[in-house]
């Protein structure tokens, strides 16, 4: 008589579960990397649009402060230049502005708002003020306007300079 051992083979449950439980974690790690990567895909998208809205300000007021003329550091618009070294307010007579009109003056101010400053800018002599820098962008107070030889050319021979 011959004695037959029946092996079956296959998966118990116990095999069952740990194969299940590996996949799940290896499915939770994916998970967590694909949700990070994306967290600092937004927050990248996020500087770069920052960045972007500050280059567009830096690049409008640099354009217009150097076809302009006429420049003024003060707290109102003014029909005779004036240098200064640290102001918030600069005012110049824009490129097809007429002299000796206050009115058509452009101006920038880096004001303060609360907890931070911000940067406007006004192309009617300082009626009204248009905010350049969106609300995430925070200025620090030492941000200053810094003109140097704008006075009317029978007293310097300087050409004006801005630094911002």
């Amino acid at each position: 008589m011959q004695n037959k051992k029946n092996n079956q083979s296959g998966y118990t449950i116990i095999e069952t579960m740990i194969s299940i439980t590996i996949f799940l974690v290896v499915i939770m790690i994916g998970m967590s990397a694909l949700l990070n990567v994306n967290l600092i895909h937004k927050k990248s998208q996020d500087m770069r649009s920052i960045l972007d809205n500050l280059s567009f300000i830096m690049e409008d007021m640099s354009r217009n402060l150097r076809t302009g003329y006429d420049y003024y550091c003060g707290s109102g618009v003014s029909e005779i230049p004036l240098s200064c070294e640290n102001g918030k307010t600069l005012f110049f007579e824009e490129a097809t502005g007429e002299t000796g009109k206050t009115d058509d003056q452009w101006g920038y101010e880096i004001k303060f708002n609360g907890d931070t400053y911000d940067i406007n800018k006004s192309t009617d002599g300082g009626s009204t003020w248009i905010q350049l820098n969106p609300e995430e962008v925070k200025l620090s107070s030492y941000s200053i306007f810094t003109v140097t030889g704008a006075k009317p050319p029978n007293e310097d021979l300087q050409q004006p300079y801005v630094i911002i």
